[in-house]
């Protein structure tokens, strides 16, 4: 299991992040010129319209940083609202799918429990397949999207459905695991540059209180980020980690023009954790997630009150097999600060369960099968099939 540093810290959005050169000495980041793939995405965006800006929550009065509720941005909403249609797990086609039942009664958690470095593990999954779909965005229209990368689960297409979903195979190691993951292909002169082996999806706790943390309802999806943000919105985003990177560079804003011959190319991107308990989905696949806040004269992070249950906060950890000369590598969606990424929730909901209380609220770095090396006497989750035992 990989070793790391540190969880990556939620950093107030007022600070600046130092960006490292690439070998060349450059930047690291390419100029503002937009591809015909951005441009195309900004003609798509027009014709649907654009929705309000993200409200910004702050937790209390004199709260150190503001941070927004939703990880949409104002002229953006609206490609990523894309077009609702009825049927499926929203037969009205409203764009609302409510929690039956929904989770009541609770307030954002500031206790502090002892400290933990880690609380987290991880879904290791592979790629399955390639198309231009989109089930929470365009949902029943397929080749809608412009093309995604599908990793878990094996059936992802525009029709699918939470029962779809879990009737599933998945190329998860945990066959548990059949949600879907997916996010826009990566291309170099036009071919797709698919991440090789199992990619690294990380369950952790985006809240000092661990110990708050409760699974996903089935059927839960987003949206993180949206292919219309600026690259000034991506380097802004709460969701950024490091940017993309390789080799020695990082915090890039936008694909580096090059890499190292012995790397490959990297990004980091993280998931909003708290929820309103209310809905699965909404009209912009983000207004019911958020992501925490710092409480006011602390440096905790906590649910804001409009957004009350602690989730896992996902992770992407992505590695594309590209090196040398990156000038002719862009995403399906446009320029490298167009990345984000899509999360359909099809879990089985015991074996959830059992990696988020033993993992996350237990204070352990897992891996796959639940099992952290420096603790073995913590024991695994899951046996050598990475199935709950009998």
């Amino acid at each position: 299991m990989e070793k790391r540093a540190a969880p990556h810290p939620r950093r107030p959005r007022f600070l600046s992040r130092t960006r490292t050169a690439t070998p060349d000495g450059g930047p690291g980041r390419r100029s503002g010129r937009a591809g015909p793939l951005l441009l195309s995405a900004l003609l798509v965006a027009a014709s649907l319209g654009a929705a309000g800006a993200a409200a910004a929550v702050t937790q209390g009065a004199g709260a150190p940083t503001a941070v927004t509720a939703q990880a949409g941005h104002a002229g953006h909403a609206g490609h990523v609202q894309g077009q609702a249609r009825a049927g499926g797990d929203d037969p009205d086609g409203d764009g609302y799918i409510p929690a039956v039942p929904p989770v009541t009664g609770v307030e954002p958690s500031d206790a502090e429990p002892p400290h933990r470095y880690f609380h987290e593990f991880q879904a290791n999954c592979s790629v399955t397949h390639t198309a231009p779909d989109d089930p929470i965005v365009f949902p029943g229209q397929p080749g809608k999207s412009h093309d995604h990368t599908f990793m878990g689960n094996d059936t992802t297409d525009a029709h699918s459905t939470t029962a779809s979903l879990q009737a599933g195979n998945t190329a998860c190691k945990a066959p548990g695991d059949r949600s879907a993951y997916w996010m826009p292909t990566l291309l170099q002169a036009g071919e797709p540059k698919l991440p090789v082996g199992p990619q690294t999806i990380y369950y952790k706790a985006g809240v000092t209180d661990y110990t708050s943390v409760r699974p996903f309802p089935t059927g839960l999806r987003y949206v993180v980020g949206s292919p219309m943000q600026s690259q000034e919105e991506f380097r802004d985003h709460p969701g950024y980690v490091e940017g993309w990177e390789c080799g020695e560079s990082y915090f890039n804003d936008n694909i580096p023009d090059h890499c190292p011959s012995y790397s490959q190319l990297d990004i980091r991107f993280q998931a909003p954790s708290c929820w309103d308990g209310k809905h699965l989905d909404t009209p912009d696949h983000q207004a019911h997630m958020a992501y925490p806040v710092v409480k006011a004269g602390t440096n905790n992070n906590v649910c804001p009150t409009s957004h009350p249950v602690a989730l896992p906060m996902i992770e992407f950890k992505m590695a594309f097999p590209v090196n040398g000369d990156l000038t002719d590598v862009e995403l399906a969606s446009g320029e490298g600060y167009s990345f984000h990424y899509d999360f359909f929730n099809a879990w089985d909901e015991p074996t959830l369960k059992a990696l988020v209380d033993h993992c996350v609220v237990g204070g352990l770095q897992c891996d796959a099968r639940g099992y952290d090396e420096t603790k073995p006497d913590q024991g695994a989750v899951l046996d050598e099939n990475y199935e709950l035992p009998a």
